[in-house]
């Protein structure tokens, strides 16, 4: 799809076309729904629409469902934008940090973030080099009624004059034709612009597995989990920075009894090293063994969500925490631990068969064990189910036998 194309899907006539697309798509066959549309629409026409009409159905998951109906994409700007819960926390964090002025989104994409900004209230002016991302940015900017807060400039991040804005956010590029990015090296606009930037007042979007030495001193790295997968890491500069190192947990939660998504508010729950207390016990496993979340895990904060159920670790390498007593936390997930074995392969098969065991979960860390591999060799029969967390417990491989609990 070229500029051209996306400008006349944005027209009355070809707003109808794609409306079609959209209703259509996934119920009729492609191929019959594609024949139909050209019948009325020029091929090129019909293809643009039937992407879009694909694209609006994957995102889905990254945003509002409202939204997605109005919205424009492409592929790799769908694939690379930041999805609406951690905008939305992103941006109202800016906010609340004073940064009422005007805001800076340098590579902007296709307006994920600007949307957030402008919907918190602040002016904001995206950039993007790619003509045909940057007019998908002002078709969603228009299509959401935010113009009159944002607006979206083709032009290059790195010569964009930053003078004037109270702060600067930025979403280097971490994909190729051959896929993601993890080498900062590799980021689109280099490393040392990313750098440059966080000597201002800026937010940097960086990839979740981004080495911690990698990170500048004075700056706030924080990883952002949605509904217990990690999603992104985000650096901070001063002074928006709060802490050294963050994880924060988003989760919508229903704000009326009938759980309608739109009435959904979005909760956030954060773990900083203030909430560390340093070293903690290596033990033997309790009653309860916890599983951190993901961005507790990225952020070196174990230790701490630890302190929150009055736990210690199991292994002092591994990120297993366990406690006594069960007390529920959103920053790792509880099992009930009903056995401890050792992990030999012929004890395991008789356990599973000797239990009746059909229903098998595997979770492992810290041990090479392929969980697909293992539930075959263990044969799973039976009405019964049960979770096999397998790990190492003070350097040797343990099977802990547990129940997940709410």
């Amino acid at each position: 799809m070229d500029v051209e194309a996306l400008r006349t899907l944005a027209s009355p006539a070809g707003a109808t076309l794609l409306t079609e697309a959209s209703r259509w798509h996934g119920i009729e066959d492609e191929f019959a729904l594609g024949t139909r549309l050209r019948r009325a629409h020029e091929p090129e026409l019909v293809a643009a629409a039937l992407t879009q009409a694909e694209l609006r159905r994957r995102a889905g998951a990254k945003f509002e469902q409202a939204d997605v109906a109005r919205m424009y994409f492409t592929i790799n700007g769908y694939e690379q934008a930041t999805r609406s819960s951690v905008a939305r926390h992103r941006a109202a964090r800016i906010a609340a940090a004073g940064r009422n002025g005007p805001v800076l989104d340098l590579c902007c994409g296709i307006g994920g973030d600007m949307m957030a900004l402008a919907r918190a209230g602040l002016d904001v002016t995206g950039v993007e080099s790619d003509e045909l991302t940057a007019e998908v940015a002002r078709l969603n900017i228009a299509a959401l009624g935010l113009s009159g807060r944002a607006r979206v400039l083709t032009a290059d991040a790195t010569t964009t004059d930053r003078r004037g804005y109270t702060a600067v956010t930025c979403d280097p590029a971490r994909r190729t034709s051959r896929g993601r990015v993890f080498d900062t090296a590799a980021y689109q606009p280099p490393w040392p612009f990313v750098l440059e930037l966080l000597r201002e007042t800026a937010c940097v979007k960086v990839a979740p597995g981004i080495p911690h030495d990698k990170i500048p001193p004075g700056t706030e790295a924080e990883w952002v989990s949605d509904n217990g997968e990690v999603k992104e890491a985000a650096l901070w500069s001063q002074p928006l920075a709060g802490a050294a190192r963050r994880a924060t947990l988003l989760r919508y939660v229903p704000s009326a009894d009938d759980g309608v998504d739109s009435d959904a508010v979005l909760q956030s729950n954060t773990l900083t090293e203030a909430d560390d207390p340093g070293d903690t016990d290596v033990r033997a496993p309790g009653r309860y063994i916890y599983e951190p979340d993901g961005a507790v895990i990225r952020a070196g904060l174990v230790t701490a969500a630890a302190a929150e159920v009055d736990g210690w670790l199991v292994d002092p390498s591994i990120a297993y925490v366990s406690s006594d007593t069960y007390v529920p936390t959103p920053f790792a997930r509880g099992y009930e631990v009903t056995e401890v074995l050792p992990y030999d392969m012929k004890l395991l098969r008789g356990y599973v068969r000797d239990n009746r065991i059909g229903t098998l979960t595997i979770k492992k860390r810290g041990v090479g064990v392929v969980p697909e591999q293992l539930r075959q060799t263990l044969r799973p029969r039976g009405g019964r189910s049960t979770t096999l967390i397998i790990t190492r417990v003070r350097g040797k491989a343990t099977v802990l036998v547990t129940t997940p609990q709410r």
